[in-house]
């Protein structure tokens, strides 16, 4: 089963969520990702175990980002395959717990409207239909909702722009939200948030 983690505040975002992303590591996992905001949306991709501090290292300091573990069911084992997935033009980076049964008939429709496809996920379709979403939605967060609509399945995404914004969106799948003063986590399980 994949795990979210999001986080907004005052404190460095990868810190506070690759601490995040240990404490969903019960749900299993082959592959991980963090990917937080400074100048612009920043990826750090690994397959395996989740490391220490020094495997986020290459992030910049940041006060926003989102994290997920992966549970591989569409394509293979590999650090393309691992989330977050950023959009054609670096504007959004996208994670999802859960599976879009859909995704093969949406995929197809796109491919025939040119989007190309660098991975092997059933979420890059979702970042996919999104960006086709944007062209006539008047902001991201319309695109998001009308993509979502789109899905079947039972799914959790979560959105990071590069203007520091995260949206979550559910159906079915697991989503928490908790709020500290100045803080704001997203996760998949409340556990997560025991510290």
């Amino acid at each position: 089963m994949c795990g979210i983690f999001g986080y907004f505040g005052s404190r460095n975002a990868p810190e506070v969520i690759l601490e995040g992303l240990k404490r969903l590591e019960y749900r299993g996992y082959d592959s991980w990702g963090i990917a937080v905001v400074a100048d612009q949306i920043s990826l750090s991709k690994k397959v395996g175990a989740i490391g220490d501090l020094d495997t986020v290292n290459n992030l910049p300091k940041s006060k926003v980002g989102i994290g997920h573990t992966r549970w591989a069911t569409h394509g293979g084992i590999s650090e393309t395959n691992a989330h977050p997935h950023f959009s054609s033009d670096k504007s959004f980076a996208l994670a999802q717990n859960g599976i879009v049964e859909n995704y093969q008939n949406l995929k197809s429709k796109l491919q025939k409207k040119g989007y190309k496809f660098k991975t092997e996920t059933d979420t890059e379709v979702i970042v996919r239909l999104i960006e086709e979403k944007l062209k006539t939605a008047k902001d991201l967060k319309e695109a998001v909702r009308q993509a979502f609509l789109v899905l079947e399945g039972r799914n959790t995404i979560i959105i990071l722009s590069k203007d520091g914004q995260i949206i979550a969106v559910r159906n079915g799948s697991p989503l928490v939200v908790g709020i500290k003063e100045g803080e704001v986590f997203f996760s998949s399980d409340t556990l997560s948030f025991a510290p």
